[in-house]
């Protein structure tokens, strides 16, 4: 992708543009980003996938006499209220992960790093409905595919929630902007900006494009936990000695020297580059737990075009390559070609017979895998 061709996804902004003047900046409506755009999937099919046990999905209601409800899928039809009632929304989780053109959607999306990447979810919404005013902790572009929807958005310093519902939802609401989107309408909203969407009428579908904020505290603790297999290994064997230790009349004092030994311990396995890299990368490509791969029926004989499978997350760095929670130090030509892959998402035949034996032969592990696919059967 040209980093500074103007694009119509962004109101005619190249991704450069965008990302210094709006990324976690300032909000973006494009009218007719995509012109034409249409629902991806139909309405049956999104109901079809709510009701998989693998498929993350939910149910939220206004308007009754219960006030706000909130349900979880998966969902049979029967729990899914008729399409004439008013005032309901079916969300569906990680549809990228079950289709393969709301994938290809997110291709356009990729001047963005794959590591902040999330999924895309589809709001199914009758009139009126919606979740209520609120904010998200992580950038989303909101893309409308059918029937109309009204957005109003606000910085919103209150942050103040209405106590006791099963959503979210703020308490004092102060939308500075209000815009009603059709389909092929853009809107991106950084973390943290108050918003509510309501349909205006029917079968009004939107698709949120979301992007993964990574919490400071919890990549600590995922670092931390892949660190520690290896830390035992890479450290050695020494032990903590305390030959100068003298007589104590407080036994249950911790010695000021053991908690030394043990931040140095800490400190030294921190300082460990590589494995510290191995454990981001692998963190990041780490599927979803309701995510599965099916291995091939059969093996191609002669390893030709490839791509990776839609649910696949590879990334890279600059000694390593990391596919769905795995990590394979790479370096020279065969490194070249697995960045290709990473950032293309396929492979040419050419390219691939210019990999050694060796990364011919991972390749062949990964369609084993269900990781990555033959381009001539998928």
């Amino acid at each position: 992708m040209n980093i500074d061709h103007p694009l119509p996804l962004l109101g005619h902004l190249s991704p450069r543009q965008f990302m210094r003047r709006h990324w976690q900046r300032a909000p973006l409506v494009v009218r007719q980003a995509i012109p034409g755009f249409g629902p991806l999937l139909s309405r049956s099919a999104l109901v079809a996938l709510a009701a998989r046990d693998e498929v993350e999905s939910r149910l939220i209601t206004s308007g009754t006499a219960k006030g706000w409800t909130f349900a979880r899928g998966p969902f049979s039809r029967s729990r899914i209220p008729p399409f004439k009632q008013s005032q309901w929304t079916l969300l569906v989780q990680g549809v990228d992960l079950h289709d393969d053109a709301v994938r290809e959607l997110m291709e356009q999306f990729r001047f963005i790093p794959d590591a902040r990447l999330d999924d895309v979810m589809i709001s199914y919404a009758t009139d009126g409905g919606g979740v209520g005013p609120h904010f998200d902790s992580y950038d989303v572009f909101l893309l409308q595919a059918h029937g109309t929807r009204r957005w109003r958005i606000g910085r919103q310093k209150d942050r103040t929630l209405v106590p006791g519902l099963p959503v979210r939802i703020l308490a004092d609401f102060q939308p500075e902007e209000e815009y009603l989107m059709e389909p092929g309408d853009l809107l991106y909203l950084p973390p943290g900006w108050a918003h509510d969407g309501v349909a205006m009428g029917n079968d009004c579908m939107t698709y949120s494009i979301g992007f993964r904020v990574p919490q400071k505290g919890d990549l600590a603790r995922e670092m931390l936990l892949r660190m520690a297999d290896g830390a035992a290994e890479s450290l050695g064997e020494r032990l903590y000695r305390d030959a100068s230790q003298p007589a104590v009349e407080s036994p249950a004092a911790i010695p000021a020297a053991l908690a030394a030994f043990a931040q140095q311990a800490v400190h030294a396995a921190l300082q460990d580059e590589d494995s510290l890299a191995c454990a981001l990368g692998e963190y990041l490509t780490e599927p979803k737990a309701n995510v599965w791969f099916d291995a091939p029926e059969t093996l191609p004989e002669t390893l030709g075009a490839v791509r990776l499978h839609r649910r696949s997350r590879m990334l890279y760095d600059a000694s390593h390559v990391y596919l769905n929670g795995e990590s394979y130090r790479a370096a020279g030509v065969d490194a070249e070609l697995m960045r290709v892959l990473a950032d293309a998402r396929s492979l040419p035949a050419v390219q691939v017979r210019r990999a050694s034996k060796g990364a011919r032969e991972l390749l062949h592990a990964w369609i084993e895998e269900g990781w990555l696919e033959p381009m001539d059967a998928a």
